[in-house]
């Protein structure tokens, strides 16, 4: 088990002046999340670590950090966490709706073949946002709408 606090291979490892709340290895901004999607995401080997309420998500696609908390410095990496988070560096599978695991792929599926164009629509096409528990399940602790929407914008660029 590596600690939280060790940087791997693929940080940034020299010495950069991070600006109070952004990430301590990449010094990106981060958004503010919950102590209780913390505790729900990251693996039950790191689980005592979860320690504070100021947690933060690195939103910097290529770092390694998922969650850091400003406060105590402690850190947690994409595999420190149990799900791949969608946004950063080869996660696969690429979730648009983690509550119901439905892959950005299927929410673009669905727009090309089956010509849906709204969430509502993508909701009764493939299940999306059926059993909803963000604030546990989504690496935001937010509700998913934004990222299938997202991923219906792409999929209509490729129509």
């Amino acid at each position: 088990m590596n600690n939280v606090n060790e940087c791997c291979h693929e940080c940034n490892t020299q010495k950069i002046d991070q600006t109070k709340d952004n990430c301590p290895v990449c010094n990106k901004g981060g958004i503010s999340v919950s102590k209780v999607t913390v505790e729900h995401l990251v693996t039950d080997d790191y689980l005592k670590l979860v320690d504070g309420e100021q947690y933060k998500i690195c939103m910097n696609g290529d770092c390694s950090v998922v969650y850091y908390n400003v406060d105590n410095g402690v850190r947690f990496l994409k595999e420190q966490v149990k799900v791949p988070v969608w946004f950063k560096k080869d996660a696969d599978p690429k979730y648009a709706c983690y509550c119901s695991e439905v892959t950005e792929g299927q929410v673009i599926e669905a727009v090309v073949k089956h010509g849906a164009k709204t969430v509502k629509e993508i909701n009764a096409i493939t299940g999306a946002m059926k059993n909803p528990n963000c604030k546990e399940n989504n690496p935001l602790g937010v509700c998913c709408h934004k990222i299938i929407q997202e991923a219906i914008d792409k999929g209509l660029k490729m129509e």
